[in-house]
């Protein structure tokens, strides 16, 4: 096949997604004309049966919580893809010329950059601790806070050199980690199955007051475990890209 041959068949390909895309947008409601009973019953009832004034999270940890199962464990196995491919190409050590040309070496970190991300790097851990903890009274969660922690480790990274990270985040330490934050959120599951209730089952105490940090049982917890999933996630991608591009950048380990 030709190169002008793949350049028409992606073109029409690119059209009909963009088509098929348009489609399914036309038929959405308007911005703030939900149609739908769905959302206003569970508005209803979600606080009285949860104690959890975060609904959202509410819905994502408890009534559609084998939903978010799947979602993580789409995250997880994404990353084992990433670990997989780059760590099987720690000994290559081919570099193209321009890679090869004198001066191509990355130039040390600015006193500027280092400066702003040191002094972002303890509230950015601080806000993502927060959300990761604060799912059940607010709209904030696992995944909003894992994200966060993942940030302060790129701030770690921009604040200094990349052996003063790998230093912060042993490789094995951060797998495990991860696999913990997983299988947790799997284990609440079993664990309600255990005691004869449904899978993911809220089975532990709603606490006193709806909005408290005690409250909402096992949503709590869910979020607890996602966030610290999704920060390992993230912070194993980051880390394997940058451990590659130095790879790359001294010819090979």
């Amino acid at each position: 096949m030709t190169p002008r041959q793949r350049r028409w068949i992606f073109l029409v390909a690119g059209a009909g997604l963009v088509a098929f895309y348009l489609w399914g947008l036309s038929g959405l409601p308007g911005f703030g004309n939900y149609p739908g009973p769905y959302g206003f019953a569970i508005l209803r009832v979600a606080v009285a049966q949860t104690n959890a004034t975060g609904v959202v999270s509410a819905i994502n940890f408890d009534y559609r919580g084998f939903d978010t199962v799947g979602e993580e464990f789409i995250l997880f196995v994404a990353v084992i893809g990433v670990a997989t491919v780059l760590r099987q190409l720690r000994g290559e050590r081919e570099r193209s010329a321009v890679d090869e040309a004198a001066g191509r070496e990355v130039p040390p970190t600015s006193s500027a950059v280092r400066m702003v991300a040191l002094l972002f790097t303890g509230p950015v851990v601080l806000a993502g601790w927060w959300l990761a903890s604060h799912a059940q009274t607010n709209p904030s969660g696992g995944f909003q806070g894992g994200v966060m922690l993942a940030t302060a480790f790129v701030l770690i990274y921009l604040s200094g050199e990349f052996l003063v990270v790998k230093r912060f985040n042993p490789a094995d330490l951060t797998d495990v980690v991860e696999a913990v934050g997983a299988g947790g959120f799997v284990a609440i599951g079993l664990a309600a199955v255990a005691m004869s209730l449904p899978y993911l089952k809220n089975f532990l105490p709603l606490g006193q007051v709806p909005g408290a940090v005690s409250s909402s049982g096992t949503i709590a917890l869910i979020s607890f475990f996602v966030g610290i999933e999704v920060a390992a996630a993230f912070i194993l991608i980051v880390g394997e890209l940058l451990e590659q591009t130095l790879l790359i950048r001294h010819g090979g380990s």
